[in-house]
């Protein structure tokens, strides 16, 4: 997370600020403050885009009501309504009404001073507390639900629970004390924040929120109820009744605190004496909802008062004496890209969700896990650093492009820090460091032959020097176990980065451990002046850059002995990549602007506040996670994927386009890049500059570039050659037309059947004399062959007809039950053709017995036939067909065998109906007297 000061609004007259509140759902933000002060201001985005580029004021309206100090300002969103109290008591309602603000209700109860409001997530129900021990409760049309009094009891502030069925208030003494929403005393919550209740005796509460998790939450009951003491002890509870709660010590003098939009981070603002000052500053500490410390920002002026987040938490405004400072932030966002794929998380209401958006088709696949800890992604797989929430275990799961594990690890090591290259995982805690060896559907063949052995995974502590002497021995030794120590480390593990050759590890006091892979061993040991946040390793791991928690990029030289590449250093940096393809090259984001560092000297910036995700061929792309988040359920390529491209790229088109081929060559020969070399054989091919375009194509190692130039060099014609180099680079229709122009229209035809045209094709040859018959033909099928894949089979046999391709007309008949063209075909084939046995079986398997009868003696197959007859119990044909062919004998010991079994299974009638359409009329007379006997006797 990266945080800095863009914007300042200074107050007419030197009035000092008191409050501030942001409205999350329209952008409104108050601001109140002495002698009456209020304003509504409001913010409009730059036109670029990028949620976090800088913000133009486009309201500023002063709302005049109020003669003291404002001290407490709320905003109801639900319904759009501004609450605000001053220092005599008086509260006034503001509603907008046609883009202005105007009063709505006034209440003054004269006898105490407003010290809390807070309206309820619903926005139906406003409690408002007194500092003399007062507490009413309103409904939202200005009516009174109830009112208190809570004699002896000063009151400081208060909050509602998420549900809106607790009230929570915070008293003077520093206690807090809950009520149901009926107003009825329930319970004192348990500070445990204190090293005593001495010590906590007496110290007020400047901030109580409690987040009431709109947008989510990060896992399932995660804290999210913040309580922050002037002395700058936190308690961070999941509930009232948290016996557990997370208890930080931000050693700062705290005045205000707000959550962010998604519960996830807690600003806290006051007053510290920073390490590297000798004074009290005025600082904002950042502090997770877990109370890891994120970030300290030093804020200029004499006092700050408050602070409070926009409603997607990428600005925070800050009050400084007479002034509101406005703040950019640029979250750590828990993403990663591979093969095209966007993988990003954000909370969910149980859970984090986790997309997987394919960038190229828009094709979206969704999890939820019930806790995530980070994203790390390499080639084709990422991995998920998970936490299940109910046996409190860890979980590593490798995932491909659509979501699908593909291997998954358990562990006892939280992965607070993940890493992934070609074939290992690396997670790290603060003391220890796990590696494994995943697998995947390519790895299995190699992972058989390698045995199991590299399956294992292998845990280091952060304080060890390992030599790779331990992997030898296992690999000699199966039952030998290393040792692992198992004691916390006194310099935490804060990052780590990893290639297939190296793995860094930074450390809080600064120290950067560099392990060779794949057999792991410590190799170099270097330190910084300060804790570094983020390490990116260059595409050969020769080189490292570092951001640390000030937001300074440096380079550093590992094999160099890890000093900084030429004093290289960058300010306000907060994301960085190196190119895949280029060592010497590095994207890194400075605020809204990006640089490109070639070696050690940047490029001129470009305006841009995405995150960057892939840098190849010279060309950066860039996310605008920003946007993304905020509409998940929208994504778009066109509007959230910027492709930037760097200078040299750019010049060399210009060069290309406005001065010439020799230039262009000079310039690249200066700056070599395969992609430069690429666009200038592109440029000189289309010039028919040959040799300029073989010997770069040679430079980028392009091989069918080669082979054109080749077939080109024994082309005579330049409008020939034009014509393939148009074609070589996908240009089809200008090809074809260069081609007519010359008046080789076959050419254009080969060059349509090669691309599968046929359509085309046909209309080229109709142009003119045309093609030969068996272009046309195989121009006919292949039309046919196109409807019949998509099922169009009407005209696939229309173009089949044309083509005179009886097969596959036939194939069209039958799934257009069209069997009177069958017969037709049948009529038109010579006698014994092949297909007549396939249409004969066609005819049969509908009980077309006579067609079927007369396809197959057509076809000499008079057995096949008896057959048919037989199997649609066409006894009749079957018996005339044999008397024909001399086939009695064969037909009547069929049908005697077939009378038999059913005369044994009792179906004495269809016997009967059996001989009669065998002709056989006294078995059939017998077999009636036989039944009608048994019958009546």
């Amino acid at each position: 997370m990266y945080i800095y000061l863009s914007k300042k609004i200074a107050v007419s007259n030197s009035i000092k600020i008191y409050c501030l509140a942001w409205s999350s759902a329209q952008g409104w933000i108050a601001v109140g403050g002495d002698e009456g002060l209020l304003k509504v201001l409001k913010l409009d985005a730059a036109s670029s885009k990028g949620v976090a580029n800088p913000a133009v004021l486009a309201m500023n309206q002063t709302l005049g009501g109020h003669k003291g100090r404002v001290q407490v300002i709320t905003w109801n969103e639900k319904h759009e309504k501004l609450t605000t109290s001053d220092q005599n008591g008086l509260i006034i309602v503001w509603t907008l009404y046609k883009g202005i603000w105007h009063e709505e209700m006034i209440n003054n109860r004269n006898q105490s001073v407003v010290r809390g409001m807070a309206w309820d997530s619903e926005g139906q129900k406003i409690c408002i507390v007194y500092e003399d021990g007062a507490v009413i409760v309103g409904s939202v049309d200005g009516n009174r639900i109830f009112g208190i009094e809570l004699k002896g009891v000063p009151l400081s502030g208060v909050q509602w629970s998420p549900d809106g069925k607790l009230l929570v208030f915070c008293l003077k003494s520093g206690e807090v004390h809950v009520y149901d929403n009926q107003g009825n005393f329930t319970m004192k919550v348990h500070i445990q924040c204190f090293p005593s209740t001495l010590v906590m005796n007496g110290v007020p509460i400047v901030g109580m929120t409690w987040y009431d998790g709109r947008n989510g939450f990060v896992e399932k009951d995660c804290p999210c109820f913040a309580i922050v003491y002037q002395t700058g002890h936190i308690q961070i509870m999941r509930h009232q009744n948290d016996e557990n709660p997370v208890i930080v010590d931000s050693r700062v003098n705290a005045v205000h605190c707000s959550w962010n939009h998604n519960g996830t981070l807690l600003a806290v603002v006051g007053s510290a004496i920073l390490p590297e000052d000798n004074k009290e500053s005025n600082v904002v500490q950042f502090i997770s909802l877990y109370g890891e410390h994120v970030r300290t920002m030093k804020i200029p002026g004499r006092s700050i008062t408050a602070c409070q987040w926009e409603g997607t938490s990428l600005r925070l405004a800050f009050a400084v004496d007479s002034f509101v400072y406005f703040a950019i932030l640029r979250p750590d966002y828990k993403w990663g890209y591979f093969s095209n794929t966007l993988v990003f998380s954000y909370p969910g209401q149980t859970g984090t969700n986790v997309t997987f958006w394919d960038t190229n088709s828009s094709e979206i696949h969704n999890k939820v896990v019930p806790a995530l800890y980070g994203i790390a992604a390499y080639k084709e797989y990422c991995v998920l650093a998970t936490k299940d929430t109910t046996n409190r275990q860890y979980g590593l799961l490798v995932c491909n492009a659509i979501s699908t594990p593909v291997d998954r690890k358990y562990t006892d090591v939280e992965p607070l820090f993940i890493a992934l290259n070609s074939t290992h995982v690396f997670a790290a805690s603060k003391d220890h460091f796990l590696i494994w060896h995943f697998m995947t559907p390519k790895s299995h063949s190699t992972l058989g032959i390698a045995g199991n052995k590299q399956r294992k995974e292998r845990l280091y502590h952060v304080d060890d020097t390992p030599s790779g002497v331990a992997e030898v021995i296992q690999d000699l030794d199966k039952s030998y176990q290393p040792n692992t120590n198992m004691q916390a480390t006194g310099d935490p593990i804060c990052c780590m980065a990893a290639s297939d050759k190296v793995l860094v590890i930074g450390r809080e006091s600064g120290a950067l451990q560099r392990y060779s892979l794949p057999q792991v061993a410590l190799v170099q040991r270097y330190g910084l002046s300060s804790k570094p946040q983020r390490l990116a390793i260059n595409s050969n791991s020769t080189r490292l850059s570092i951001i640390d928690n000030t937001g300074i990029m440096t380079l550093v030289d590992p094999e160099g002995g890890g000093g900084d590449t030429g004093r290289f250093e960058r300010r306000d940096v907060w994301d960085m990549l190196w190119a895949s393809d280029n060592p010497d090259l590095i994207a890194i984001m400075e605020k809204t602007r990006m640089y490109v560092i070639r070696g050690n000297e940047p490029e001129e910036p470009i305006n841009c506040s995405g995150y960057v995700c892939t840098f190849q061929d010279l060309v950066i792309r860039t996310i605008l996670l920003d946007d993304i988040m905020a509409h998940q359920d929208a994504l778009n390529p066109e509007e959230h994927i910027i492709d930037l491209e760097v200078k040299s790229l750019r010049d060399t088109r210009q060069l290309l386009e406005k001065v010439g081929i020799a230039e262009a060559t000079s310039f690249i020969e200066e700056n070599p890049h395969p992609r430069l070399w690429r666009l200038l054989a592109e440029a000189a091919v289309k010039k028919l500059d040959l040799k300029t375009a073989e010997a770069a194509f040679v430079r980028c190692s392009d091989y069918p570039g080669i082979q054109l130039i080749k077939r080109l060099s024994n082309v005579t014609n330049d409008q020939i050659k034009r014509a393939q180099v148009a074609a070589y680079f996908g240009d089809f229709n200008e090809a074809e037309k260069l081609y007519l122009d010359i008046d080789r229209r076959d050419l254009a035809i080969a060059l349509r059947e090669r691309l599968g045209d046929w359509f085309r094709v046909i209309q080229l040859m109709k142009l003119g004399t045309g093609g030969t018959d068996s272009q046309l033909q195989t121009a006919w099928n292949s039309i046919g062959d196109y409807f019949a894949d998509r099922g169009n089979w009407e005209n696939a046999k229309e173009y089949y007809e044309k083509a005179r391709n009886t097969e596959r007309l036939m194939m069209c008949c039958q799934h257009l039950e069209d069997y009177e063209s069958l017969e037709k075909i049948v009529s038109t084939l010579p006698d014994k053709h092949s297909l007549l046995k396939e249409i004969g079986e066609i005819f049969v398997s509908v009980g077309m017995c006579s067609q079927a009868v007369a396809t197959f003696v057509k076809a000499g197959m008079i057995q096949t036939a008896v057959q048919s007859c037989v199997s649609l119990n066409q006894w009749d044909q079957a018996v005339a067909l044999a008397e024909t062919y001399n086939m009695l004998p064969q037909i009547a010991s069929l049908l005697d065998k077939y009378a038999r079994s059913l005369t044994e299974n009792n179906r004495h009638l269809e016997v009967i109906q059996l001989y009669r359409k065998a002709n056989r009329y006294l078995d059939a007379a017998k077999i009636m007297f036989q039944k009608t006997k048994v019958d009546f006797c």
